[in-house]
């Protein structure tokens, strides 16, 4: 099965005719000779492939490999077409994603600000490869900072008596077209028709080494529990909370010494690391999900 979005924001960008192609699929013998030779019949040419398999004795097979193919965007429809017969012989789920397409991004932010700011550093330096389409806060401090940067920003109050008109609001100004979702030190739970609607395509940054202190006040949790390490989690949001697949986490020292605000200091840099590293890797089509798991792709 495939999904694409067809879409008019395109940039001709450094590789016009490049596209990614994403599998996953039960294992077994032949997939990629498969895979190669449609690729070589259709004029294609496979400038990276990387594959994985989980558990070899009767698992899962994933894949990811990029090539260019001349007049890419006109024969595009014809190529997804021509597959569907090689994907369904293997029981295929898979995607073949233009390049040149600017994946939209929409930022969810609260007070704290570092992890946008380190978003929107990124984003200005050309480090990640999308378009910022717009920052929804439930406050009004980052505005300016935002809309300096030309990127509206939506205010949209949140209560736990108006929790479902906000969704509903924050729903239409993201519109049809919003590739990934990112909660960059969002402190709201969201709901599982909202979460639903964007199935692993909104990434969330917590504030500690999953599994270890889920839910408020992590640093507290740490900082009672006395640890020695403390790091942070990018993952898929689910309606586990902070129980989604995780795609990226970081670590650092820390001592007896550090009280609950050094332990935050600390963690705001590693937060801000780990959550771009995640939102690029998204954006460059490197992740699989395998149920609760991901398979991240170099």
């Amino acid at each position: 099965m495939e999904l694409h979005v067809k879409r008019d924001h395109s940039s001709s960008g450094q590789y016009p005719n490049r596209a990614r192609m994403l599998i996953s699929c039960p294992d077994g013998p032949g997939i990629v000779a498969a895979v190669s030779d449609f690729l070589f019949q259709n004029g294609a040419n496979i400038v990276h492939s990387d594959q994985y398999t989980l558990d070899p004795d009767g698992g899962m097979f994933f894949m990811r490999i990029e090539f260019d193919l001349p007049e890419l965007e006109q024969r595009l429809d014809e190529l997804r077409d021509g597959f569907n017969g090689v994907a369904g012989r293997f029981t295929m789920d898979w995607r073949i994603i233009n390049v040149s397409y600017k994946k939209r991004l929409a930022i969810f932010v609260s007070k704290e600000d570092h992890c946008l700011v380190e978003l929107l550093w990124q984003w200005q330096a050309g480090d990640l490869d999308a378009d910022i389409a717009l920052v929804v806060s439930n406050h009004t401090d980052m505005q300016s900072y935002v809309e300096s940067f030309g990127i509206p920003f939506h205010h949209i109050p949140v209560t736990p008596e108006t929790k479902a008109e906000a969704e509903k609001r924050q729903l239409e100004v993201i519109g049809e077209e919003i590739d990934v979702i990112i909660l960059a030190r969002y402190m709201q739970i969201i709901s599982p028709s909202f979460i639903e609607y964007y199935r692993h395509r909104i990434i969330n940054i917590h504030h500690s080494f999953l599994p270890a202190f889920v839910g408020g006040k992590p640093y507290a949790q740490a900082y009672q529990r006395g640890v020695k390490i403390i790091g942070a989690t990018a993952h898929y949001v689910t309606e586990e909370l902070d129980g989604g697949p995780i795609i990226e986490q970081d670590v650092q020292r820390v001592s007896h010494s550090d009280d609950v605000n050094e332990l935050k200091r600390i963690g705001r840099t590693i937060e801000r690391v780990v959550l771009a590293r995640a939102v690029k890797w998204h954006i460059e089509d490197r992740i699989l999900v395998h149920h609760n798991k991901t398979v991240v792709f170099n």
